[in-house]
């Protein structure tokens, strides 16, 4: 039987506008199941509009489901988002780290393998406010790195691996400001894929 690998996340998961191979996960996948056969199996559930609240929803019914040797979570940029004149972030910062804490409780149930999957930057002039949005929804890097950083200490304090993204990807990188294009996806899977390989997870 296959070691099952869940990978958790948001759009950018789940590889929004990546039409040549449909996204980092989808890379990852071909990629393992090519060179490793049949030794494992990668679930994507990366859910567009997705924050740490939602995936506590679903996260424990979805492990049932698996039960994955593997967790891998990608979750923060929805979080830290927060509207034109509205000061406030969409999961307050503190309701984050409680949550990050909630999910590997759920986690640790199935698996004690989870790696979490640092937040990626922003072109802001595109993304604030994000345009073609009816909300007036804003993204920004300010607020990204506090959440990821979030993130990577919680990791330190759980040792917990944690890939890094914020330095990864470029302007030409994205493809409307928040989202990587094919080009993105790809260094995102190649880091992805390099530290999973080096640090010999898989």
């Amino acid at each position: 039987m296959s070691k099952r690998i869940c990978v958790f996340g948001d759009s950018i998961t789940w590889g929004a506008f990546d039409d040549e191979k449909g996204g980092w996960t989808t890379r990852l996948k071909i990629y393992i199941e090519s060179i490793y056969s049949r030794k494992y199996s990668i679930y994507n559930f990366g859910v567009d509009g997705d924050t740490t609240k939602l995936l506590l929803q679903r996260l424990n019914k979805k492990l049932q489901s698996i039960c994955p040797k593997i967790v891998i979570i990608a979750e923060g940029i929805n979080d830290s988002l927060f509207y034109q004149n509205i000061q406030e972030n969409y999961i307050d910062i503190n309701d984050f780290k409680n949550n990050l804490t909630k999910i590997l409780t759920v986690i640790k149930k199935f698996t004690p393998k989870v790696i979490f999957i640092g937040l990626t930057k922003v072109e802001e002039f595109k993304v604030n406010p994000f345009l073609g949005s009816e909300t007036g929804k804003c993204y920004d890097n300010e607020n990204i790195k506090k959440y990821d950083l979030a993130i990577k200490n919680f990791c330190k304090e759980n040792n917990l691996p944690f890939i890094e993204m914020f330095d990864l990807l470029k302007d030409e990188d994205l493809e409307d400001g928040l989202h990587p294009n094919a080009q993105g996806h790809e260094k995102m899977f190649q880091r992805v894929k390099d530290f999973l390989v080096e640090n010999k997870i898989i």
